[in-house]
């Protein structure tokens, strides 16, 4: 509690300038939450990789909770899915967490050093997936059309498994990357419903994870709250702006800033 109070005595007015920037761009295209604020941190703040990272998890926590609770009243939220997700998430997300504490034991550049290089690997990825999502989901809906529900509830507790690692080294994958392949995979499954599951899949697996940076001493409360001051009023701004804005131009600019900034911390 005392942190939380001290926290509130040294918000930082540039980085919730950043959050609005980045919670505007959230509300625009629907990803670029972890995607853009964790290396934004990193390259402009110069903030400490495991910092950004577990700082970025609490706080996608915390502002995926008011989502999952809007979808929820709206009825848009598959929580047979949702629980799938954390059937592999939940126990990959801790066995990821001690991994990284048995690799603090050798010193902050190990770990930090992973965790850069799961974070440009983690932007490529969301590029590729925002920039060839049609074809992503053409070519998987192939192989998933007549598969049974228990293969579809294993390979939907594979992606969470995947989440769960990827998303607990870097903070980045869970909106882009698993969103692309919920597609695939329930596609005929409202679109609507797919992103609440996915949104309240997030909640527990960012908790969780953001919960574990911080018991590592990877959580700065007050980056946190000035992130937040920023980002809830510049999302109200993009959701409010989301239909005058050509979102087949937004899409294509995000996902190539995303593979630059990704090429550049995997070198």
């Amino acid at each position: 509690m005392a942190a939380f109070i001290d926290a509130l005595n040294t918000i930082n007015p540039l980085y919730s300038a950043s959050g609005f920037f980045v919670g505007a761009l959230v509300g625009f295209t629907g990803v670029g939450g972890g995607s853009l604020m964790t290396p934004i941190l990193v390259l402009m703040f110069g903030v400490a990789p495991s910092t950004a990272v577990g700082t970025d998890l609490l706080y996608a926590a915390i502002t995926k909770s008011n989502g999952t609770l809007i979808h929820a009243m709206n009825g848009t939220l598959d929580w047979r899915i949702t629980r799938r997700l954390a059937y592999g998430s939940v126990p990959a997300t801790i066995a990821t967490l001690l991994f990284l504490s048995w690799l603090g034991k050798f010193g902050s550049h190990a770990a930090n050093g992973l965790i850069t290089s799961a974070l440009g690997f983690a932007l490529m990825l969301t590029a590729i997936s925002i920039l060839f999502r049609r074809w992503i989901l053409v070519h998987i809906a192939k192989h998933t059309n007549n598969m049974s529900d228990a293969h579809l509830c294993g390979l939907t507790v594979t992606l969470g498994a995947f989440l769960g690692v990827l998303v607990s080294i870097s903070s980045v994958g869970a909106g882009a990357i698993g969103m692309t392949v919920l597609l695939a995979l329930y596609s005929h499954t409202p679109t609507a419903r797919l992103v609440g599951s996915d949104i309240a899949h997030a909640v527990p697996l960012t908790f969780i994870a953001g919960v574990g940076h911080w018991l590592m001493g990877g959580v700065d409360w007050a980056l946190l709250l000035s992130l937040l001051i920023g980002s809830i009023p510049g999302i109200a701004v993009g959701s409010h702006l989301a239909a005058r804005v050509p979102d087949h131009y937004l899409r294509p600019a995000l996902a190539s800033v995303l593979a630059l900034v990704g090429l550049k911390l995997s070198i």
